[in-house]
């Protein structure tokens, strides 16, 4: 798994990797990267699994999303939470981000996701 400052840097450039236009289109992608068991309580208030952002995901445009203030907090050896802002360039929408990610078959995979407007 590596230590706190390399698990950061994979949460961090997964968590981006996720929010790229062309990795949100790649349901092969996502398929890897969502535990089978996720769940997203979104900024809308909607509940997704991982059937529906599978089927969702790929037929959306890219937003323009920008992440900033990343952080990471153990929740267990293996379970990490992470916390960061976003700003979607195409709704002029800022919101605050959390995900839970999980250890498993050495690799990490998202199991929670949830998003709350905020002003900035």
């Amino acid at each position: 798994m590596g230590n706190q400052r390399e698990i950061k840097e994979q949460l961090y450039s997964l968590e981006t990797t996720l929010l790229k236009g062309e990795v949100r289109k790649s349901e092969k992608i996502l398929n890897e990267l969502l535990a089978e068991d996720f769940v997203e309580y979104s900024s809308t208030g909607e509940i997704y699994d991982k059937d529906n952002i599978l089927n969702r995901l790929p037929s959306e445009d890219d937003p323009g999303i920008i992440m900033s203030n990343f952080e990471i907090k153990y929740l267990s050896p293996t379970s990490v939470l992470t916390t960061f802002k976003i700003f979607i360039e195409s709704k002029q929408k800022h919101s605050l981000r959390s995900s839970v990610w999980k250890y498993n078959d050495e690799k990490w995979q998202m199991v929670f996701h949830q998003g709350t407007v905020t002003d900035q």
